[in-house]
């Protein structure tokens, strides 16, 4: 027994040889950098990985150890609970990782109070190193600079496919300038391109599964892939899931596709997602229920009917390319229908193949 509490105690306190990274170590590795001072910015707390001088202080998970004062380290856990503004942090970034040089204590605090960010001021380490991985790196920075699109949003593990898509925007905004008549600001082609191109060629990717045949590559690497073999040097390529006969031979055949046919020829990419809720609910609310629900704008019919269910009702909602069916309709049902007062059970029927007469009502 008295074994068994030993280990406890020692598995609940912080390990004195453990601690967060250092900053010094890793900037040796990096050679001859140049310093880019990005000024105060939102910071992820889980990517403050380290410290410049006190790393000693911290153990692996950013806890302070016993024998540093714990006095500073709860007046700032008092403040930060009280909502008392504190001052940004300072942080060194290399790559993807942030050290504190300033705030260690406060960052402490925000890991153990679960902040999933905080206010810093940012001073980037550009390695000169000739490594994949700052090659890459410095590929993507540039990258997501020249478009303006959200950080992380396309993650690609090889170097010149970040150069790759931005040829591909760089086309895409010629064209777009083309059908209007006016020149096409590059962000903003940018993000038509992600929405209209990029995320519908991933969605397709995704539900046929493919990427699950490549555990080490990105959604993003397979759609560099896909794009460079059907559009830039079309090929006899096929890809197991029926992607090269559901995707036209031009990018912007592909757009207008997604974006003119009001039933595409795509089932993936059907605009729409159709299901009926079956529901047992209290008698003594019937009337009320089904005033809630058809009051729904997803909600298309209501149907008061008897058996083993009271309510039949039809839904019809948006396709979400980041999401699947199953997931759009649960999030749907369990955040509007099932907290209707009165509501019991529900139980979702999805429709394969639909046929409906014109013009018929109920």
């Amino acid at each position: 027994m008295k074994n068994f509490f030993k280990k406890f105690l020692a598995f609940m306190e912080p390990n004195t040889e453990s601690h967060v990274d250092s900053f010094n170590e890793q900037q040796e590795k990096e050679g001859k950098v140049e310093f880019v001072d990005h000024g105060i910015m939102t910071v992820a707390v889980e990517k403050i990985i380290g410290s410049v001088g006190k790393y000693h202080d911290f153990d692996s998970q950013f806890r302070p150890k016993r024998q540093i004062s714990s006095k500073r380290f709860s007046d700032i856990k008092r403040a930060m609970r009280s909502g008392r503004p504190l001052p940004p942090v300072k942080l060194y970034q290399i790559r993807n990782d942030y050290y504190v040089l300033d705030g260690n204590h406060r960052v402490a605090a925000s890991k153990e109070l679960g902040r999933t960010d905080i206010q810093a001021k940012v001073i980037e380490l550009l390695s000169s190193l000739n490594t994949m991985e700052n090659l890459l790196y410095i590929e993507k920075k540039k990258f997501y600079e020249n478009t303006g699109l959200p950080p992380q949003n396309i993650l690609l593990t090889e170097i010149g496919k970040y150069n790759y898509l931005e040829v591909q925007i760089k086309a895409h905004k010629n064209h777009l300038t083309l059908i209007s008549g006016t020149e096409t600001d590059f962000k903003k082609a940018a993000e038509d391109w992600y929405n209209t191109i990029f995320l519908p060629l991933t969605a397709l990717i995704k539900n046929g599964q493919l990427d699950k045949h490549f555990p080490r590559r990105t959604l993003a690497d397979l759609y560099a892939y896909i794009s460079y073999h059907h559009w830039e040097r079309p090929s006899s390529r096929q890809y197991g899931i029926g992607i090269d006969r559901l995707i036209p031979r031009s990018m912007e055949a592909f757009r207008s596709a997604m974006l003119e046919k009001t039933i595409p020829d795509y089932p993936e990419m059907k605009r729409s997602i159709t299901a009926f809720i079956m529901i047992n609910m209290d008698t003594s609310t019937n009337v009320k229920v089904i005033d809630k629900l058809f009051a729904l704008d997803e909600v298309q019919e209501v149907h008061s009917v008897h058996g083993t269910i009271d309510i039949l009702a039809k839904i019809i909602l948006k396709r979400d390319f980041l999401a699947s069916d199953a997931e759009i309709i649960a999030e749907f049902v369990d955040q509007k229908i099932r907290k209707i007062h009165g509501i019991n059970r529900t139980q979702t029927i999805i429709p394969g193949i639909s046929k409906v007469k014109e013009g018929f009502f109920c």
